[in-house]
C-alpha cells in the first residue's frame, strides 16, 4: 500500500516542476458535505483521505484543464486507487476527469514532444497499424483514425515482455529481465535454432509460451556448470531475442501491406529495445517502403503519467465529460 505514502508527495513535486503549487494564505477547512464525499472516495485508504484532506486544505486549485487516469486494462486493485484519487481531486476542484485506456496510451506515446505543428498533422498518419508490446500485452491494432480501433490480433498466452522476462529468469538474470536479455545479446551469436511461435498462421495472434519452453528444455540439457559460462548464456540471449523480433515484426509487415496503411506505430515497454527498433526500420524501408514507422523515446515506453496525460487530452477534445460514478476500473478493457 506504498500508493498511500506516495501520491501527494508526487502530485506536489508534478505541481512544483510546473509552477502549479500555490499554497493558500490561510488554510481553510473542507466543509463536512465536501470531507464526506472525498472521505466516500478514499473510505479504503485511511492514510490516503488524512493526507489528501490536508494537502486540498493548504493549496489552491491548479490551473489545469483535466485529469487524466487509467481505467483499464490492468490489475483491478491498483486501477481503483488511481481512479479513487483521481476522482477525489476532480469532485473537490471542479476539474473534468478523463478515463484512459492503458493500450490507446502507449500508442499515443509516440506524439509526445511533437511540436504543435507536427500535432495538427496527424490525420496524415492514418490508416496506421498499431503495435504494443509489453509484459502484459502483445496486440496489433488497425487505427482507421484517432480513437477508431480494430483489435486484429492479441497473444493467446504468454505476452513478448512475459516471456522475455520469464527467459531472463531461467538464465538467473536480473528482474526486469527484458533490459537484461538486451544486454546480454549484445555480446553473443545468434546460434541455437529456437521456434518463432505462430509466425506462419494465417490471423495476427501471438503465442510466446512455446518460445519459453524450448528455452528451458535447452538449458536442461546443458550442464549447470556450462550455464554459468557468460557467453553461452549470451548465445541463448541473443537468439531469443531475435526469435521475439522476427515473429513481431512479420506480423506487423503483413498486416501493414494488407490493410494498405501509412504508418507503423510502436508501443510498450519492449519497444525500448535498441535491436527491434533498428530491425523494425530497416525491414519497413525494405518491405514496405510506402508506411513511416514511428515509436516513442525510450523514456516513455514503459509504463508512465505522460502518455496517460497525452492520451486523455485527445480524448477531452470531444468534450464528452463523464460522470464520476460512471468511472470504474475495468481489468479487462478492450481497446
Amino acid at each position: 500500500r506504498e500508493h498511500q505514502k506516495n501520491l501527494i508527495p508526487l502530485l506536489k513535486k508534478c505541481f512544483k516542476k510546473t509552477n502549479n503549487l500555490q499554497k493558500k494564505k490561510f488554510s481553510k477547512k473542507i466543509s463536512n458535505l465536501k470531507a464526506g464525499k472525498v472521505e466516500n472516495f478514499l473510505k479504503r485508504e485511511g492514510e490516503l483521505y488524512q493526507k489528501t484532506k490536508i494537502f486540498l486544505e493548504r493549496y489552491k486549485k491548479p490551473k489545469i484543464n483535466f485529469i487524466a487516469v487509467t481505467q483499464g486494462p490492468g490489475l483491478e486493485p491498483a486501477l481503483w486507487s488511481g481512479i479513487n484519487f483521481a476522482r477525489t481531486l476532480s469532485y473537490f476542484w471542479q476539474i473534468p476527469l478523463v478515463p484512459v485506456n492503458h493500450i490507446e496510451a502507449h500508442i499515443f506515446a509516440n506524439f509526445i514532444g511533437r511540436s504543435k505543428s507536427q500535432i495538427l498533422k496527424l490525420k496524415t498518419l492514418f490508416p496506421a497499424i498499431g503495435l504494443v508490446v509489453s509484459g502484459g500485452h502483445t496486440e496489433l491494432i488497425l487505427m482507421k483514425k484517432i480513437r477508431k480501433y480494430r483489435l486484429l490480433g492479441e497473444t493467446r498466452d504468454d505476452a513478448a515482455g512475459e516471456c522475455l522476462d520469464k527467459v531472463a529468469k531461467i538464465l538467473e538474470l536480473s528482474y526486469p529481465g527484458g533490459p537484461e536479455i538486451e544486454k546480454l545479446a549484445k555480446r553473443g551469436k545468434d546460434v541455437f535454432n529456437l521456434p518463432r511461435p505462430m509466425i506462419n498462421s494465417k490471423d495476427y495472434d501471438f503465442s510466446f509460451a512455446g518460445l519459453k519452453t524450448a528455452v528451458l528444455y535447452l538449458t536442461r540439457k546443458i550442464k549447470r556448470e556450462k550455464l554459468k559460462n557468460l557467453k553461452l548464456k549470451a548465445n541463448i540471449a541473443v537468439s531469443v531475442q531475435q526469435a521475439v523480433i522476427d515473429v513481431l515484426i512479420s506480423k506487423t509487415i503483413r498486416a501493414a501491406k494488407e490493410f494498405k496503411v501509412r504508418t507503423v506505430l510502436l508501443g510498450g515497454g519492449v519497444i525500448a529495445n535498441k535491436e527491434l527498433r533498428k530491425q523494425f526500420k530497416e525491414t519497413i524501408k525494405r518491405k514496405y517502403p510506402l508506411s513511416n514507422i514511428y515509436y516513442p523515446l525510450s523514456m516513455f515506453c514503459t509504463d508512465n503519467a505522460v502518455m496517460i496525460g497525452i492520451s486523455g487530452y485527445f480524448k477531452s477534445l470531444r468534450k464528452k465529460e463523464v460522470s464520476l460514478e460512471k468511472i470504474k476500473a475495468d481489468p479487462n478493457l478492450k481497446i
